[in-house]
Parts: structure tokens; C-alpha cells; sequence
């Protein structure tokens, strides 16, 4: 599958026209794993965020150990639009990350065809609540491991057994904030999706009598 979008990311239009496959993503993952960056890497048009500044209210509820950095937080939806080929348009939906908005993520996960779970080697052990989450929907999802700077390196095999993932599972190890490896961990969801989705059935020939 051919990874480059087909419209500069500057280009704010309509669809193209041969655009066939519209796929709704869900972007998932614990709180603070970089899921409002990569949508904001990849999407093709202006996205949409709800971030909110964290009060100390919020603190007492949100274990922002190992993440000094993180000042905002996602309280809504994430959204952006990434055109893959002419006819494949991948709608991504960012989700909160924390437990409490457990029902505004079934409301965002309704209608999607898949999900991709983002994770941090610092806390492996938060996204297994996301994970189950997306299988108790039903989803097919991948996995694409986050690299901040700081965190700890693993290769696949010691991430697949540390995260229990399925042998079908796609994961991807990229960085948020960079576009190549992010296209590639949507790429590889969006291909796991496809060979998940039910095949026409092929046309029965006609009686010719």
C-alpha cells in the first residue's frame, strides 16, 4: 500500500473524488501516551481538540508520575482526516485516556471499523485496561508503541510478550511527533482492518436457460 497521502497536509478540501473507502479509527490509549500529537502529525486538515488546561482538581484524579511535562489534557474528542490513496480516507477519533470518561469513549468507539492503542514503555502495564476495553467492542486493533525520548527501549518480541498481544496483532514502535512512523503504525492498522472486513461475495452466473 502506497503510504503518501495524496493531498499536501496545508491543502484543506474537499474529498478527491475517487475517494470509495471512508474508515473511522479510533486512536486509544492511557492517559498522557501522545495520541492528541500523532493525530495532530497526520491529519491532512485543521484538527479538532478539546484539550483543557489540568487544575490541581485534576491532579488528585490523574497519575501524571513519570509525565512532567503534561500541562493539558483531552476531555472530548480528538479528530483529524488523513487521505492514504485516492479512493482509502481514514477518519482518526481521539479518545480520552482516563477511566472516568469510560462512557464518551463508547460513544466515539460506535461506528469504527478499528482501533490503534497507543503505549509507553514507562507505564506498559496502563494500557492493558485500554486494551481490554477495545476488545470487549469488538475492534480489531494494532499496537504502536510511543518513543519519548526518556523511555525505555525494548524490541518487539519483549513488548508482544510484556503486552500479551496476540500473533496477528500488528505493533509498530514510531514517534508521535514524526510523520513517517506514525503514517506507518495508521497503515498497519488500517491493512489489519481491511483483511478483516467481510469480501463481496462473487456474482453467480446466470441461468442461461
Amino acid at each position: 500500500m502506497d503510504s503518501a497521502p495524496s493531498t499536501d497536509r496545508t491543502d484543506v478540501g474537499y474529498l478527491p473524488a475517487a475517494a470509495r473507502t471512508l474508515m473511522k479509527l479510533v486512536v486509544t490509549g492511557p492517559f498522557g501516551v501522545g495520541k492528541t500529537t500523532l493525530i495532530r502529525t497526520l491529519s491532512e486538515i485543521p484538527t479538532l481538540h478539546t484539550e483543557e488546561a489540568m487544575t490541581q482538581s485534576s491532579t488528585l484524579l490523574d497519575d501524571t508520575a513519570g509525565l512532567p511535562e503534561k500541562t493539558t489534557t483531552t476531555v472530548a474528542i480528538d479528530f483529524g482526516r488523513l487521505t492514504v490513496l485516492d479512493d482509502l480516507v481514514l477518519y482518526m477519533f481521539g479518545t480520552p485516556g482516563q477511566d472516568r470518561f469510560l462512557p464518551l469513549w463508547e460513544d466515539i468507539a460506535r461506528g469504527a471499523l478499528g482501533a490503534l492503542v497507543l503505549v509507553d514503555t514507562r507505564r506498559l502495564a496502563d494500557s492493558f485496561a485500554v486494551m481490554d476495553m477495545v476488545e470487549e467492542q469488538g475492534l480489531p486493533y494494532a499496537v504502536a508503541v510511543n518513543r519519548f525520548p526518556d523511555a525505555p527501549a525494548h524490541s518487539d518480541e519483549v513488548l508482544r510478550a510484556h503486552l500479551d498481544l496476540d500473533a496477528g496483532t500488528p505493533l509498530v514502535q514510531c514517534d508521535a511527533r514524526e510523520r513517517r512512523g506514525s503514517i506507518d503504525a495508521l497503515i498497519a492498522l488500517a491493512e489489519h482492518v481491511l483483511t478483516r472486513l467481510p469480501q463481496p461475495e462473487d456474482p453467480q452466473p446466470e441461468d442461461p436457460s
